[in-house]
């Protein structure tokens, strides 16, 4: 049987375009539905750039320092987090000399006093950061990609012992860089920071150190991406072998400010669409879009159960933030002293990662890093009309303060839906949606002319 998918129409009754993404909604839940998947070839090609032996050779160059803990030396050449931190930096230099003057790194040090926790000593800690400026004057969007360079083994406050790190977040540190040395070589409108943050274990001083920074400087944060663990596919105690699939975990109800916003987001149900929730879902469509063979997992929590990471500092300032992490994890290969003991080799070498697996990973965050900075800034000021009782939805929104823009998509899923299902492409800045409000969720996108996407935005109430 041939089944009718209306165009929907926007106010002036023009008819808009449909893409279907998950599945046909107006088609029925049995329905089978294709999606034509289109690369802006500029961005498949950088992916394609993403070399599993560049990862390998970063990743066997920081396990090479020893120790890579924030209490080690800071002076050393050859040995500690000083030695780690300044060639992350040389690295960045050097892609540096290929980009024309946008490429700039540096060294971002803070004196840390004795906290009676995990610092036992005054610590120079320092971020290893380097920025590649945007092209456009007029767009002061911010984009961040993160890992720690810290490493540690059983005992945290051990800064002697050897621990390598290699996963543990070598494998984050080598992604960071390998975009670094991709990204480098093209320009984009928005601005994208790379950095290899210091005191992740030691309570997430280095990633509280940017964010009270970027606060500061009044950067306009529009994502941070965070990498911790993604080079390694297999679970000890379960078994399980598994490289197809990565987790992204994100915040729902926002830390920020929950007190004043709460009743809002009850009122329209809201509690699966904040900042970070936005920006997980659009990780899983572009990064699916570009990476063969691997399915992102959205796990609704900001961090793994009762643990934190390095994004978890921009969430609590109102960022959209959040971690991207392995599958399945081994804990024989993580915060361990380097021994064997009952025939298990214990410790975080680079032989028990999948560099491969580390290959599609870190494809899966150039992809969204670029096709972020490449497209327009979100839109402005989206509404949805509640002056009348309809089984349309009307809405409405303004162009963005920067970026060319070919037109905007309408997201539109099931309340139950995890991810958005339609979107529905118009160069008008109105649509009437024959999708209820009271059974659909809503957003927004700016598109550019080469079909890059901004993040989504959620239509406030209009009166």
């Amino acid at each position: 049987m041939k089944r009718n998918l209306n165009l929907f129409y926007n106010m002036n009754n023009k008819p808009l375009k449909i893409l279907l993404i998950a599945g046909a909604l107006l088609a029925g839940q049995h329905t089978i539905a294709q999606t034509i998947i289109n690369r802006d070839p500029k961005i498949d090609a950088m992916v394609k750039q993403v070399s599993s032996d560049s990862l390998k050779a970063y990743i066997n160059k920081l396990v090479s320092f020893g120790t890579r803990s924030t209490l080690s030396s800071t002076t050393d050449k050859k040995r500690g987090i000083g030695a780690a931190r300044e060639w992350v930096v040389q690295k960045f230099n050097e892609f540096g000399k290929e980009s024309n003057g946008r490429l700039t790194a540096y060294v971002d040090t803070v004196t840390l006093q004795p906290d009676g926790r995990r610092v036992n000593k005054a610590v120079n800690l320092g971020n290893a950061m380097a920025v590649l400026k945007g092209t456009d004057p007029g767009d002061n969007r911010v984009y961040i990609i993160g890992a720690h360079l810290d490493s540690r083994v059983s005992d945290v406050m051990n800064a002697t012992a050897d621990a390598p790190g290699a996963n543990d977040d070598g494998s984050g540190v080598a992604g960071v860089i390998e975009c670094a040395r991709i990204l480098s070589k093209h320009s984009f409108p928005a601005t994208i920071v790379f950095v290899a943050f210091s005191g992740e274990e030691q309570g997430l001083l280095g990633a509280t150190h940017l964010a009270n920074g970027a606060i500061a400087k009044s950067w306009n944060v529009d994502a941070v991406l965070n990498n911790d663990m993604i080079g390694s596919n297999h679970s000890n105690e379960t078994g399980i072998i598994d490289n197809t699939r990565v987790r992204i975990f994100s915040e729902g109800l926002p830390a920020y400010e929950l007190d004043k916003k709460a009743a809002g987001i009850r009122n329209i149900g809201g509690e699966n669409d904040g900042a970070p929730r936005q920006l997980a879902r659009y990780i899983k469509e572009v990064g699916e879009r570009y990476v063969d063979h691997l399915e992102v997992v959205l796990i609704y929590r900001n961090d793994r159960f009762l643990r934190g990471g390095d994004h978890t500092p921009f969430v609590q300032k109102g960022m959209a933030a959040v971690r991207i992490t392995e599958m399945n994890e081994n804990y024989n290969h993580q915060h361990q002293d380097l021994r064997t003991e009952g025939g298990i080799e214990y410790g975080d070498l680079a032989k028990f990662m999948d560099f491969e697996y580390l290959r599609k990973n870190t494809g899966l965050n150039l992809a969204s890093l670029a096709n972020l900075a490449k497209a327009p800034a979100p839109p402005q000021d989206a509404k949805m009309d509640v002056r009348n009782l309809t089984n349309f939805t009307q809405l409405s929104w303004k162009a963005p303060v920067s970026g060319m823009v070919k037109g905007y998509y309408v997201l539109i899923r099931e309340t139950w839906s995890p991810v958005w299902q339609k979107k529905v492409f118009t160069t008008d800045v109105k649509a009437n949606i024959p999708y209820s409000k009271d059974n659909y969720f809503f957003a927004i996108q700016a598109v550019s002319e080469a079909g890059n996407e901004s993040l989504p935005i959620v239509p406030a109430v209009g009166r």
